[in-house]
């Protein structure tokens, strides 16, 4: 969630930057604003993405059942390919409800004029949802009990 509101404020950042230059309607001029900008949603988003890799795969090896582990571990696996498709999904689904109207688009073609903060946003609500849900099914699973020696 830290990570997206981050990534957020740099695009909100980004578009200011371009508005008090004027180049809003230049989509093909550099920003006069450094690439260190993004050091930061991107060193967050690498270490959150370490930690929710090595859990899953923690979680899927040990809370399966030992005659099931393979599949727990392509279980595990499947996860990627439903969340690629579902963010596509969802992707389509903003850019068409964004685009009526004549209004351009969240994801329009000109990176100055679209609103790549307001996604962002949008999924910071969705993670937040995403952690309560977690959260609730969290505090309510029985856990396996595993006998490590």
């Amino acid at each position: 969630i830290v990570c997206i509101v981050v990534a957020a404020l740099i695009e909100r950042k980004r578009l200011k930057a371009a508005l008090e230059h004027g180049l809003i309607d230049l989509p093909n001029v550099t920003i006069p604003m450094s690439i260190w900008w993004l050091l930061p949603q991107y060193a967050l988003f690498g270490m959150a993405e370490s930690f929710t890799i090595i859990g899953l795969q923690e979680f899927f090896y040990d809370q399966v059942p030992d005659e099931l582990r393979s599949v727990g571990l392509s279980l595990y696996l499947s996860i990627f390919g439903v969340g690629s498709l579902l963010s596509s999904l969802l992707v389509s689904v903003i850019n068409k409800a964004t685009s009526g109207g004549g209004q351009e688009s969240w994801f329009s073609d000109n990176l100055n004029r679209a609103h790549l903060d307001y996604f962002y946003w949008f999924l910071a609500g969705l993670s937040v949802l995403a952690l309560a849900l977690f959260i609730f099914f969290a505090r309510s699973y029985k856990y396996k009990k595993s006998c490590r020696i």
